[in-house]
């Protein structure tokens, strides 16, 4: 089973901001629509909660340290491990072999060591935020996909999307 990350990331590292994503890429949308339809998706709940609601066709999958927690239509997690079983399970059950891991910032950390492929989305500008990405080592990550994107209508910066894989398990 994959355990993958997606994510846009400005060229300071920038991954959010208030809550938010700090660009507008339609493309970007395309790409997380693309490569998470039909998995299980594992986020921290700021994440949840910025998102418009439930993700169509997708299972999510709420990591959180509020045991009061509740979210009608979503599974919720106190702990990465149980987490990862549940997508597991889901995966398994609708007959994926990928999970997707969508942030924020302190849910890439945690599931960094357990991550085999990251979706980047390199948005090419510097910008504001309080969430942010880490540098992934070059010893460790192999791009394998490179597509590179021009500002347009729906595109407000220039982008370009890279799929890394690891290339040896800590």
């Amino acid at each position: 089973m994959r355990i993958s990350g997606i994510l846009a990331v400005s060229e300071n590292d920038v991954i959010g901001s208030d809550g938010d994503l700090p660009w507008r890429l339609s493309n970007d949308l395309k790409w997380f629509k693309k490569h998470t339809l039909n998995k299980p998706m594992i986020m921290g709940r700021k994440t949840f909660q910025s998102l418009p609601g439930l993700l169509p066709n997708r299972t999510s999958i709420i990591l959180t340290r509020d045991t009061d927690f509740t979210a009608d239509g979503a599974l919720v997690a106190q702990s990465a491990k149980q987490a990862l079983l549940l997508a597991k399970a889901d995966a398994m059950a609708n007959g994926q072999n990928e999970i997707m891991i969508i942030g924020g910032g302190e849910i890439y950390r945690l599931f960094e060591p357990e991550i085999d492929r990251f979706y980047l989305t390199r948005v090419h500008t510097d910008t504001l935020g309080d969430t942010h990405f880490f540098n992934l080592n070059p010893g460790q990550w192999q791009p394998v996909f490179t597509e590179q994107h021009p500002v347009s209508e729906k595109n407000e910066y220039r982008h370009t999307f890279y799929i890394y894989d690891r290339l040896a398990k800590n």
